[in-house]
């Protein structure tokens, strides 16, 4: 039995049997359904990447607002576009550490104020043209002048002076940063042409693929850049298509439509993974869906106010009913156990009776209003709608605005004071606390300002006592926790699926979901 089950599990891998039919026959032959489809797995990877064929994926975020310019990406159909085309100087690995990309090596001065990238000799861009230093000096500049829009801003305002030498950039800084190459590793940092000065969103960088049609919000079709000097990128095409809907993202793929999605909604997950030619997969990670309030706008600029929202939200009751155990509570923080350096608070609890005094307190009458959007997370909605029947406990009047998919992320999100989002997360506290919550960050979007904090998070990037580093990651968190507008009731797996025509899914990729914006170059067509 033990040789005919490898036999087949090797016909299967090689997609000269079906998924179907060999969990079929393994079935037969006394094998569980799990057994059979770990062997199976095990043989995809053991035949090893097969070349050519079209991969097709649905992801959810899109639309026709968006930009292919890097710096202005803003949710997970972007970052996974990017992936395809374009690279930063360092790349994460798969268990969280770094990798070089655009940068072959990089090291820094004894008190990390130094820094020196070493560009990688011979790479080109999809045009090309041969990537210089200068290149990677005119990105940073870039995404670091004053009037930028970029998501990467706020990473880069500590840096002094950059220049190029020959092969390597040299970044100064005006304060030591331990964590410099994990910044870099930011997707709105791809090295482009002159930084992208000239063409932000000509989509020419040095990624393994070439955009050969671009509908904006609709679909994308990418082909192997034959140039690319890495090893990304098995199949030839890679079709991409935008599918905000849950219901018809899910459909697709069932149908055959596309191979591979994102976010498949937690409560149907377990009714898809059932599906004989589906695979659906978790991976646990810092990604948090959140509340997130403008606190410089009225009413929200009042302190009481937002700390009966806080107390006046049911976090284990959403884990419950939007997640269905694809995630964990949140506690009014961006960081949980997936950082280095974390340690818990003490957990904020559902409180109606605090709420209302918060709330009496805060001599706000009327009711708050709250935006949402299926395309802000998975099942916004129906939390904003659990948000308000908690609130009501509490005497408070929450009001629902549920905004259209298309445009929300640039309408809605960062401008309106009151709405549902998410946030993917970053590698490391230092990264996440600049990207969204230092005062000067562009991505700043609760409006938080603290100069106690903004002093913390540049004292913690030089502290080279690890005791006293995660000591001050847990001061800023508490901050956050209590002074901030954000509300983060639930940390959220990434949940994604495909079909037994792909292979080579890793599981427990470090950061986003879809392997970290990756599965689309680092799989490949079976059958």
């Amino acid at each position: 039995m033990n040789n005919e089950l490898k036999y087949l599990s090797r016909q299967a891998a090689l997609g000269k049997l079906s998924r179907r039919h060999f969990l079929g026959r393994a079935g037969a032959l006394g094998l569980s359904a799990t057994a059979a489809t770990t062997m199976l797995s095990s043989a995809v990877h053991a035949a090893g990447p097969q070349k050519g064929g079209t991969l097709r994926i649905g992801l959810q975020g899109g639309s026709t607002t968006d930009s292919m310019d890097p710096a202005l990406a803003a949710n997970t159909t972007a970052v996974n576009l990017i992936r395809m085309w374009g690279e930063p100087l360092v790349e994460l690995t798969d268990d969280g550490g770094l990798q070089g990309k655009v940068a072959e090596s990089f090291e820094a001065s004894a008190d990390a104020t130094t820094w020196t990238f070493t560009i990688r000799n011979g790479i080109t861009f999809s045009n090309g043209q041969a990537v210089t230093a200068e290149d990677v000096v005119a990105t940073i500049d870039r995404h670091a002048g004053e009037d930028t829009k970029s998501g990467a801003l706020g990473l880069l305002r500590d840096i002094k002076n950059v220049r190029a030498d020959g092969r390597t950039v040299i970044v100064e800084l005006n304060n030591g940063n331990a964590d410099l190459p994990y910044l870099m590793s930011d997707y709105h940092l791809i090295i482009q042409p002159n930084g992208g000065k000239d063409a932000p969103d000509a989509a020419i960088g040095t990624g393994p693929y070439i955009m050969k049609e671009i509908d904006m919000g609709v679909r994308f079709v990418a082909e192997k850049n034959p140039n690319y000097w890495g090893d990304l990128g098995h199949v030839q095409t890679i079709e991409m298509l935008v599918i905000n809907d849950n219901t018809a993202r899910v459909a697709a793929l069932q149908s055959g439509q596309v191979d591979i999605i994102d976010r498949v909604p937690p409560r149907t997950a377990g009714l898809v993974a059932r599906a004989p030619n589906i695979t659906v997969t978790s991976t646990a990670g810092p990604g948090h869906y959140v509340f997130i309030a403008h606190t410089n706008t009225a009413p929200f600029d009042n302190q009481d106010l937002m700390m009966a929202l806080k107390y006046g939200i049911n976090r284990q009751e959403m884990v419950d009913k939007i997640l269905f155990g694809y995630g964990s509570v949140g506690n009014d923080t961006p960081i949980n156990a997936s950082y280095p350096m974390y340690q818990a608070l003490e957990q904020r609890e559902y409180d109606p009776e605090k709420a209302a005094d918060y709330f009496k307190k805060s001599g706000h009458s009327g009711p708050v209003l709250l935006r949402t959007s299926d395309n802000s997370f998975p099942g916004a909605p129906d939390a904003a709608a659990l948000f308000q029947q908690s609130l009501k406990a509490a005497g408070i009047d929450l009001e629902i605005k549920r905004e259209p998919n298309d445009g929300y992320w640039s309408e809605v999100w960062n401008n309106k004071p009151f709405c549902t989002s998410y946030w993917g997360g970053r590698p490391t506290q230092d990264q996440m606390f600049t990207t969204a919550y230092l005062s000067t960050a562009d991505w700043n979007d609760t409006r938080y300002s603290s100069e106690q904090f903004d002093q913390l998070l540049i004292a913690a990037r030089a502290e080279l006592d690890e005791t006293r580093r995660k000591q001050m990651y847990t001061d800023m968190a508490t901050m956050l926790h209590n002074e901030s507008g954000l509300i983060c009731p639930m940390f959220n797996d990434f949940v994604d699926a495909h079909t037994d025509k792909l292979g080579g899914w890793v599981e427990g990729v470090a950061g986003f979901s879809l392997m970290h914006g990756y599965a689309a170059q680092r799989m490949w067509v079976t059958a």
